[in-house]
């Protein structure tokens, strides 16, 4: 599925960094299992190879030296084959270019490309494709037997969630891996302030101030051949029913981490404010371009969280604690108050440790289940949306019980995508 090149992940830099390489040959491809003891090959497959997911395909191999790339799926031929060069230069570069072994028989182009891939025989596969499409290829991979990386969020309404939590269950039953790509929890320093706020090291907690205030990102210009199905997908970050809005694709990671600090106890209710106040531009599709919103804990804790995506704008990504004993600044991993701490550790690539960890853990025979966590932070994105969008108060319950459906099931290229207006608070109504 389309995904732009990004910087941030950049998968060369984190190929360069990795260091990890640990002896031996290829060998022979072998049927998939849910464990794999020892150092046995594992064969991976990735679904959304452009973008974020050649990162991902390439921390993947970084991760053991017997990880072998088999195959490769994309919406469009032109992501598939610059997503996969992308992936065997960064490979060649590290003198592993024999990890990557996708012949054009395991090369797959559409919207079915998670069932060819599947079908393959992989024992991994990474799923880098649009958020809409992730509780669908979740269960698949999962009914097919195959542990699963996943990036963020999970769905882009709560039918889906519920659908994928349901399919990490199963996971459960089947001692299977699901890694979720919301990195900031492989974060060395955040792990270990995360820890000490859960100790008590700032008191009671009494307020999250959560930022993820950026600039505009990325899009691809429409060309007269694409039809309205393509030009969304390709430029999926804008319409909901793909991306689940800036809250729930982006600001996601800061949400996590709110939950997180209160022991993944996530809020009962949330209010918000947000629009289309600069990207009104139809190329920005029906998101918004700002959200406001205040969570509210059982205990009395209040999260203020704040997303913007708005160019020449002050910017900061960041989480903020304020307890009766403290303060802290989570991504300067410092305490301030009757408790004062600093990290001073080795800080790792988060999403190469992503990786390490899934990896060490499927050949150990020790599943990761990170499931549950994806599920309800990304319900906590999309209970922020649900809020802003009607203007409404909207409770957990309210939230998780939701029956809107913004995905549909059977997406197809010739199809026409789901018609959703900018909505309007105070007039869209909540279902």
């Amino acid at each position: 599925m389309p995904n732009p090149p990004t910087t941030r992940r950049s998968f060369l830099a984190s190929a360069s960094a990795a260091g990890l390489a640990a002896g031996g040959s290829l060998g022979a491809l072998r049927a998939a299992g849910p464990v794999h003891q020892g150092s046995d090959t594992l064969r991976i497959g990735i679904v959304g190879i452009g973008g974020r997911g050649s990162g991902a395909a390439v921390q993947a191999l970084m991760a053991h030296r017997k990880n072998v790339l088999v195959a490769a799926g994309d919406a469009f031929v032109d992501r598939l084959e610059g997503g996969l060069a992308a992936v065997t230069e960064a490979m060649a570069e590290q003198k592993r270019q024999d990890q990557v072994d996708v012949p054009k028989e395991r090369q797959f182009v559409g919207l079915s490309a998670i069932d060819q891939v599947l079908a393959a025989g992989v024992d991994v596969v990474l799923l880098a494709t649009p958020p809409g499409f992730r509780p669908l290829q979740i269960e698949r991979a999962i009914q097919k037997g195959v542990h699963v990386f996943c990036e963020k969020p999970v769905a882009t309404d709560a039918p889906g969630v519920r659908r994928v939590l349901a399919a990490c269950e199963l996971a459960k039953q089947k001692g299977l891996s699901v890694v979720s790509g919301l990195c900031y929890r492989y974060h060395d320093g955040r792990r270990a302030i995360v820890e000490r706020l859960q100790e008590g090291a700032i008191g009671e907690i009494l307020a999250i101030q959560g930022n993820y205030i950026t600039g505009e990102l990325w899009s691809f210009p429409r060309k007269p051949q694409w039809t309205e199905m393509e030009w969304q997908l390709r430029n999926w970050l804008y319409y909901p029913w793909l991306s689940g809005d800036l809250i729930a694709e982006q600001h996601i990671h800061t949400l996590d981490v709110m939950a997180w600090i209160k022991r993944d106890v996530y809020p009962i209710a949330a209010v918000s404010l947000g629009g289309r106040q600069v990207r009104t531009d139809p190329l920005f599709g029906t998101v918004y371009d700002h959200f406001a919103t205040v969570y509210e804990w059982e205990d009395g804790t209040r999260g203020y969280s704040y997303c913007r995506q708005q160019n020449n704008c002050w910017r900061d990504v960041n989480e903020y604690v304020l307890g009766t004993e403290g303060r802290a600044n989570v991504f300067q991993h410092a305490i301030r108050g009757a408790n004062e701490w600093q990290f001073t550790g080795k800080v790792r690539d988060m999403y190469q440790n992503e990786h390490d960890a899934l990896f060490a853990a499927i050949r150990a025979g020790k599943p990761i289940q990170n499931g549950e966590y994806m599920c309800k932070s990304t319900m906590m994105a999309l209970q922020g949306r649900m809020a802003a969008y009607t203007g409404k108060r909207i409770t957990w319950d309210q939230a998780w019980n939701s029956q809107e459906v913004l995905m549909p099931d059977d997406v197809t290229l010739d199809m026409t995508p789901p018609q959703h207006g900018v909505a309007m608070p105070g007039i869209t109504k909540f279902s």
